[in-house]
């Protein structure tokens, strides 16, 4: 199995993740802050957009330990990862500082969107993901275009 390491930081705040392959799907552990933890999981799996099947797009499920709020991070991530890369994906997630401020929290929104588009990129080496995703929140993420890229009619998912 295959890891890899990530990090984004901007001032006082980094985080990071730690991503293995587990045959053909993604594990990526999620950390940062003055107390790392797992506050939640999020699971997505792709599949055509149900608006335009040329696009690709992840359906997702969560779970947030009581008291967390990573909920929203794992979803957004999850999905992301497994639209782009085409794979199914399991995040974990557990980020924490004291008494943050609504602009910090916008920062380290900014920072997770940051760390899933590494991981997309440092994953999709030899992939023929798509660098255009929307998922099933109805967020719509752009990434720059990779090598290789092809609409999904040509090439689908494959899994043993």
């Amino acid at each position: 199995m295959k890891t890899a390491s990530y990090s984004a930081k901007n001032g006082r705040f980094l985080i990071e993740a730690l991503v293995q392959e587990v045959g053909e799907d993604l594990l990526v552990s999620i950390w940062g802050g003055t107390r790392p933890h797992i506050g939640a999981v999020g699971i997505a799996e792709p599949r055509p957009s149900l608006q335009d099947s040329r696009r690709w797009s992840a359906t997702s499920s969560n779970f947030t330990f009581t008291g967390h709020k990573e909920d929203r991070l794992v979803k957004e991530v999850s999905e992301v990862i497994a639209a782009h890369l085409r794979k199914n994906v399991v995040v974990t997630a557990g980020i924490h500082w004291d008494a943050l401020k609504p602009k910090e929290l916008l920062i380290l929104q900014n920072l997770a969107r940051q760390l899933a588009h590494k991981i997309c990129r440092g994953q999709s080496t030899g992939s023929r993901a798509r660098a255009h995703v929307s998922t099933q929140s109805g967020a719509t993420t752009t990434f720059p275009p990779l090598r290789g890229m092809v609409r999904h009619s040509k090439h689908k998912r494959s899994r043993s």
